[in-house]
């Protein structure tokens, strides 16, 4: 795998907290974690999900690694069942799920894929590897093309399920290309008991007006237009031109 980007963001949000990375197989991943040797890793589904919790990442394109100079090499893509006369390679540390492999094989099983790769620079065979471990083995001698209709690996994020610390949350949020800002996930700190100022500016508003609907419903418009003025209103029914016009007139 390549986390690069993922530790770069981390090492980011999180400077105070080191982040080592640990490589080991995909047949290893599960056992480190169970092991606790590791808190969350990056691993090849299926895995046994035994203890462990698993979220999907992506599905990895397969690849074909020829050395430069072989005729596959001047294709966009290449077909299984153009592999049928080559020899094809198959590691023991073979993460892709055949149920019928292309190609003829070879008299022996390498013991990696590191091995495969050296004997396909060798001219021995081919080799058919998710794309990532194409780019982790990658020689100058060699190149690699798609093959669309062969097996494709899964990718996901597993940690201990008992071992869901607010650190590896934070990990999965990173992977899962959550912000700093993000509400989801586990908080940092503990939430603040709810009060009065941490509702919404309507949930307080309605209890105010109940209060002031209990007491007086006149007495906020009251307030609002002056003692002075409502009682004229209210004594005269028509207002303050209704008065102007009842003041008597000065005789000459």
């Amino acid at each position: 795998m390549t986390p690069g980007k993922w530790v770069r963001i981390w090492n980011e949000r999180l400077p105070d907290v080191p982040l080592t990375l640990v490589g080991v197989s995909a047949a290893e991943a599960s056992d480190v974690l169970r092991g606790r040797d590791a808190d969350a890793g990056l691993v090849r589904l299926p895995v046994d999900r035994t203890a462990l919790s698993a979220i999907p990442l992506y599905t990895e394109t397969t690849v074909v690694v020829v050395p430069k100079d072989h005729i596959m090499a001047t294709v966009d893509e290449v077909s299984a069942v153009d592999l049928a006369d080559d020899i094809v390679l198959h590691p023991l540390d073979d993460t892709l799920d055949w149920e019928q492999r292309p190609g003829r094989p070879a008299a022996e099983r390498p013991a990696t894929t590191a091995d495969a790769v050296e004997l396909v620079a060798a001219g021995v065979g081919l080799l058919v590897v998710p794309q990532s471990l194409a780019r982790l083995h990658h020689r100058k001698d060699l190149t690699y093309r798609p093959v669309p209709d062969a097996p494709e690996s899964r990718v996901a994020l597993s940690w201990l399920e008992d071992e869901t610390t607010d650190l590896v949350e934070e990990f999965i949020g990173i992977v899962r290309g959550r912000t700093v800002n993000s509400t989801r996930g586990r908080p940092k700190t503990p939430a603040q008991p709810k009060s009065k100022h941490a509702e919404p500016d309507g949930a307080r508003r309605k209890p105010a007006a109940g209060r002031a609907t209990g007491r007086s419903a006149g007495k906020p418009a009251g307030k609002a237009g002056g003692k002075k003025s409502a009682g004229k209103s209210t004594r005269s029914g028509s207002g303050p031109k209704a008065a102007k016009r009842g003041k008597p007139r000065r005789r000459s």
